[in-house]
């Protein structure tokens, strides 16, 4: 893990190596040896063994035939999260009256590097498909949040952005080309709503809206989404984005009057 020429001279290297290790963990590598999380972490062995330890004794990994996993204490670093923000109550409801009123999903999340976080998310639906939990990390490049909040940065950040992703054809739709990605942003931009159909993964079609503080700055996105043998993208704008809009400037009216939500979104 090399050091950042631009980071503060007080950042806490040790610190950084132990976050990244409880990132490493996701679904498809929910258990590793020791030289699978120093490799998948860039860290000698020596050091990740020393994180490792640290970690199990603090009770947020366990280990179980010289394989390490995550343990339940992690999950209080998320709950801390959700209720610092105040997620259940300035969030959840507005998610939850759209879902009673339309069905299906909603979520809000915002962007992180080349990948959206879920922040809240609301759903009454059963089928399989990608995982939309609080916390889910997602390429933004297939989800229509993150072509929202892609197309609100800057253009310069905007090609940064795109230059550091690593596309994945993650179903036989999902957009991989940069330039055809950019170019479908730019619509976004002028738009001021996304909508994709199985670009995630098969069976979602989603609207996405963003959510602006006080100043116009997005800050966050929030989506409506159903299955796509049920629905379409032109149903979806048709019958929903009045009321997403509608909901988007009432969560940023709340910013403006609960500084800890305002801090959590806009930072």
């Amino acid at each position: 893990m090399p050091r950042d020429e631009g980071r503060s001279p007080d950042f806490v290297e040790a610190l950084a190596k132990g976050l990244a290790i409880l990132e490493a963990f996701d679904a498809t590598h929910p258990e590793m040896t020791l030289s699978e999380v120093a490799r998948r972490v860039g860290l000698s062995p020596a050091a990740a063994r020393r994180s490792l330890i640290t970690l199990s004794e603090l009770g947020y990994v366990g280990s179980r035939d010289k394989r390490f996993h995550l343990k339940p204490r992690i999950m209080a670093l998320g709950s801390a999260f959700y209720f610092a923000a105040r997620i259940d109550e300035l969030l959840q409801p507005d998610l939850r009256d759209l879902v009673n009123r339309f069905g299906d999903a909603s979520s809000v999340s915002t962007l992180d590097g080349t990948d959206v976080i879920y922040v809240a998310h609301v759903s009454v639906q059963r089928a399989r498909r990608a995982a939309a939990v609080v916390g889910a990390r997602y390429p933004a490049y297939a989800t229509s949040m993150g072509r929202v909040l892609l197309a609100a940065l800057p253009d310069g950040e905007l090609d940064a952005r795109l230059a550091e992703t690593k596309f994945v054809p993650l179903t036989s739709q999902t957009c991989t080309d940069p330039a055809r990605l950019r170019e479908a942003l730019m619509a976004v931009r002028e738009a001021g709503y996304a909508a994709t159909v199985d670009q995630l993964d098969y069976g979602i079609t989603a609207l996405a809206v963003p959510i602006r503080d006080a100043d116009g700055r997005t800050v966050a996105a929030l989506n409506t989404s159903g299955y796509s043998g049920l629905t379409t993208p032109e149903a979806l704008i048709a019958e929903r984005l009045p009321a997403l809009r509608e909901t988007a400037s009432h969560i940023g009216h709340e910013m403006t009057r609960f500084p800890v939500l305002q801090s959590v979104l806009g930072s």
